[in-house]
């Protein structure tokens, strides 16, 4: 694994490892060690974490500042969040001392054209998470050539089978919550006493963005509450490549 990174970050090329071969060194690796082994592979100026400051969102950020809490971290603010989330990403940035925290925000122009009236997430929840959130990423991460996020295998759907390194479009996707179970994520909540996000109380076991997300009961899968009623199960920015 080592070997592996270090040959990545040494090379004059920017030739970067094939995302099959280090999901093969990082199948059994702790999620400190692939956020480590990224930020050697891939180097801090051209590695993002992307993060929604949601219910389980501290987790993932708070193993990343271990390794390095320069790394940078993209937020995407879709102008439909709840304030509660905003306030969140507040107070986690000053409780995990996060250096380099970007919010991104939709193309003014583009909602003005696509969703004048504000009402594209429920004629078509698509097309307003592609204005709001799939484009904008895009956007975000066209300076990286890897970026980290915290999907886990436990949330099923699309989510069962993802592994640890994948390739997305041009980049390399880590994903080193992949493994993990939910126990494990509530551990490192416990052990560095982490902040809850302010809805998890309230029932809100996934939260996204408030047209699209409703309370969840404790005998759902915990993103039941994401676009409930209809087939939609994932934003886009995990199903769209980026380029």
């Amino acid at each position: 694994m080592n070997a592996l990174a270090h040959q990545a970050s040494s090379d004059t090329a920017g030739v970067l490892p094939p995302a099959e071969e280090l999901d093969r060194a990082l199948r059994n690796a702790s999620p400190a060690e692939v956020i480590a082994t990224a930020l050697r592979t891939v180097g801090r100026e051209r590695l993002a974490l992307v993060s929604s400051f949601g219910t389980e969102s501290a987790a993932l950020l708070k193993v990343m500042a271990d390794v390095d809490p320069a790394i940078p971290v993209v937020f995407l603010d879709t102008g439909w969040l709840f304030t509660e989330t905003l306030a969140y990403r507040d107070t986690l940035i000053a409780t995990l001392g996060l250096r380099d925290v970007r919010s991104i925000e939709p193309m003014e122009e583009t909602l003005n054209r696509e969703d004048p009236d504000r009402e594209l997430w429920f004629s078509d929840p698509d097309a307003c998470c592609r204005i709001r959130k799939v484009e904008p990423l895009a956007r975000a991460l066209k300076p990286f050539s890897g970026w980290i996020n915290g999907r886990k295998r436990f949330q099923g759907g699309l989510r069962a089978d993802i592994p640890v390194v994948e390739q997305d479009g041009v980049r390399l996707k880590f994903n080193p919550f992949a493994n993990v179970s939910r126990e494990e994520i509530e551990a490192v909540y416990a052990r560095a006493n982490l902040p809850p996000h302010p809805l998890a109380k309230s029932g809100y076991l996934s939260v996204g963005c408030m047209p699209c997300t409703s309370r969840s009961s404790s005998d759902e899968d915990a993103r039941a509450g994401r676009w409930r009623g209809r087939a939609k199960t994932e934003c886009g920015i995990h199903t769209v490549k980026t380029s």
